[in-house]
């Protein structure tokens, strides 16, 4: 009996080669925050865990572009990635970007703009933002273990903050229906990072 080999959902082709490119030039000089970590492998987390949760090409392309207009040169950038990448992906990367006025709104109005949209955005839009939120809260968790309480100074939010902000998103992304794995994950992640 000779085993069948899986056939991927997508073939990765010229436009997905073309975005990684595309990221890359353009957080090229970007590091997580607090650390020396490229910006790029965010990125490349992101758009994993969309093709791991089914995502399509467009939506993959979005993940590893999702940040590009929020920190890489708002409305001009965005309106670049449209040409090159299409419509829907650049209404991806503007449905998982805060807004993009400058100078930047403070933290507390962004993340409430952010929060406010989550019930009216498309699947595609959750798919992206909720493995960006998941990577992020990863990070967190990770960087806390090493850090402990000193990891809130590296945010313009504290803890406290940080907590109600990424508690509502885990409720918006359950009330939404989102991919039940990765909002569950979110959720021990959450638990795990600010439990008392």
């Amino acid at each position: 009996m000779s085993k069948e080999t899986a056939v991927p959902a997508w073939i990765p082709g010229a436009r997905f080669e073309e975005a990684l490119r595309y990221a890359a030039r353009a957080h090229a000089h970007q590091a997580r925050k607090g650390g020396t970590v490229p910006y790029l492998a965010h990125l490349f987390a992101v758009a994993s865990l969309v093709m791991e949760d089914g995502g399509t090409e467009d939506e993959t392309i979005a993940a590893l572009l999702h940040d590009a207009a929020e920190d890489q040169g708002g409305e001009q950038r965005l309106r670049d990635i449209e040409e090159r990448f299409g419509a829907e992906v650049a209404e991806i990367v503007r449905g998982c970007s805060e807004p993009l006025s400058i100078p930047k709104l403070p933290w507390t109005e962004r993340k409430a703009s952010y929060l406010r949209h989550l019930p009216g955005a498309t699947v595609s839009v959750l798919r992206v933002s909720l493995a960006d939120k998941l990577h992020n809260a990863r990070s967190m968790a990770l960087d806390h273990g090493i850090l402990g309480d000193a990891l809130w100074e590296r945010f313009s939010a504290g803890r406290d903050e940080q907590a109600t902000y990424y508690t509502d998103l885990c409720v918006a992304f359950r009330d939404r229906g989102s991919s039940s794995a990765l909002v569950s994950e979110l959720e021990a992640v959450v638990a795990r990072l600010f439990a008392e």
